[in-house]
């Protein structure tokens, strides 16, 4: 093994780099994903409601949206990809340890995702007037199904390394004792539902500002397309509220498992420096937040809301980072192995206490930036109340924007999940199998250079810095092309035109 491996480049870590790869293509990466789970499923009602009536607005409504659903749909398939790379690339030791675990879950997300899901998919994208119409149909609903299924598969996966469940520690390694339990994981179980939810609000809000900028455009015109704006606005507002509402919820019981499961992540959450009973939620933090030991740092608090949300009631003690510390040093060590493999870090002293700015606010931006796309969604429901067009130039422009709001939710969401376990990459179970954890900085691959992992994280960059610019242009140009870009003028021929003509 090299210096330059186990060392560093120009004063970067390899350790580093390899977080900053994954974290730059993962959070790209989803933001794909939620559109993918709530549009599919709402461009599916849209077609369910053509099938039932006919009527010229759904089948504009089912197919506009679809095409702006397959695009991101697409690009999702291609950054998705990346990520099992990486596995093998930039995280080796990570993967030969949670492999055995991970092959299920893994394998299952494939075959739904690259077989079911695209497979019908592909017979909607084809079978326009081809295949009987309740076939059809059922090929967008099997599709957007498994769009959700493959979803939960990947958050499956990703609460066993949040908490471990179902295996037997063999040789140093997690060896698969019980899939179900990793797929009945209660991390999973109530992750997944908040995850759909996410969804939804990105789809209703995705729903809402480009409608609103229809509506807009045409607000002087005697739009024959105006019931078709009007509608899928006004559905995506409901669907944007109570996704929202299903998110406080859900939301609510991951905060009450993270309590117990993972309390460093709650007290990092909270910048709570000292245990309190009852503790209050912070409002507003300020001081030096930098400080590992959160000595300096003041909140703004609602007493005892915090206890609340940690166990129901407003008594219960919640630890604070200083204590946990201690508690965190006493049953998992207070240094790093000493170990080549971990560079500087060998024999070193564990921080146990997260980037308390990153958690901290990433917690509150999660939250703001819902509430923010759900407060959107109402004040488009109250303004296009009872047919009303707004011609407030500020009305399609404040839906627009609004569009970013839930997207910027959960990649914080996301990223608070993420950070707030560290330094583990497979957090402990208190309850579970002693041994079963693994610190991120154990994860990363021994034998590839910090001048490699540099080289990765710069190709990938600018490669999915084009997609993106790819992906906008094309969801921009189909969107401002409206209802004429996937049908005909009414009063033209009825005869079926290209099959393909929605889609690209």
């Amino acid at each position: 093994m090299s210096d330059e491996t186990i060392g560093t480049v120009a004063g970067v870590d390899a350790l580093d780099v390899a977080r900053w790869q994954f974290a730059i293509t993962t959070v790209y990466h989803f933001l794909m994903v939620p559109l993918t789970i709530g549009l599919s499923v709402v461009v599916a009602v849209m077609q369910t409601a053509l099938v039932r009536t006919g009527q010229r607005r759904y089948l504009a409504m089912t197919k506009f949206w679809g095409k702006l659903m397959l695009v991101n749909f697409a690009m999702g398939v291609v950054t998705g990809i990346v990520q099992e790379f990486q596995f093998g690339m930039a995280w080796s030791s990570y993967s030969m340890f949670v492999g055995d675990v991970f092959g299920a879950p893994l394998a299952m997300e494939g075959i739904v995702a690259f077989m079911v899901e695209s497979t019908f998919l592909g017979l909607w994208i084809f079978g326009w007037d081809r295949l009987p119409a309740r076939i059809h149909l059922a090929c967008i609903w099997a599709a957007a199904l498994a769009s959700s299924a493959s979803a939960y598969f990947i958050v499956a996966a990703n609460s066993w390394m949040q908490h471990p469940v179902g295996v037997e520690l063999v040789a140093g390694r997690p060896r698969l004792t019980s899939i179900w339990a990793v797929l009945t994981n209660s991390t999973a179980l109530t992750a997944f539902p908040h995850a759909v939810a996410g969804g939804f609000v990105v789809a209703g809000v995705f729903l809402v500002g480009i409608s609103a900028w229809h509506l807009w455009r045409g607000r002087t015109e005697d739009d024959q397309d105006r019931t078709v704006w009007t509608g899928a606005l006004r559905f995506g507002g409901w669907v944007g509220v109570a996704a929202f509402a299903a998110l406080a919820l859900t939301g609510d019981a991951q905060g009450k498992l993270m309590f117990s499961q993972q309390p460093m992540k709650m007290a990092a959450a909270e910048a709570l420096c000292h245990t309190a009973a009852p503790a209050g939620f912070s409002i507003f933090a300020y001081g030096d937040v930098s400080r590992p030991d959160c000595e300096h740092v003041k909140s703004v608090t609602v007493p005892a809301l915090l206890s609340f949300l940690a166990h129901g009631d407003f008594s219960t003690k919640v630890d604070g980072v200083t204590p946990l510390v201690e508690r965190y040093r006493a049953e998992y060590g207070a240094n790093y192995p000493t170990d080549p493999a971990l560079g500087a870090l060998s024999g070193k002293p564990i921080d146990y206490v997260p980037v308390l700015p990153v958690t901290y606010w990433g917690f509150r931006l999660m939250i703001g930036f819902g509430a923010l796309a759900a407060a959107t969604a109402l004040l488009m429901l109250w303004l296009t109340r009872r047919g009303r067009i707004p011609r407030s130039r500020w009305f399609p422009v404040v839906g627009l924007v609004a569009i970013a709001a839930p997207f910027l939710g959960n990649s914080f969401g996301w990223i608070f999940t993420e950070t707030g376990r560290q330094p583990f990459v497979v957090a402990p179970n208190p309850s579970g199998v002693d041994g079963v954890w693994m610190f991120t900085a154990q994860a990363v691959s021994p034998g590839v250079s910090t001048g490699e992992m540099l080289t990765s994280l710069i190709a990938l960059t600018v490669v999915y810095g084009t997609l993106a610019a790819v992906e906008g242009y094309l969801l921009m140009r189909y969107a401002r092309a409206g209802v004429s870009g996937v049908l005909p003028p009414s009063d033209e021929s009825d005869e079926p035109t290209d099959v393909l003509a929605f889609a690209y």
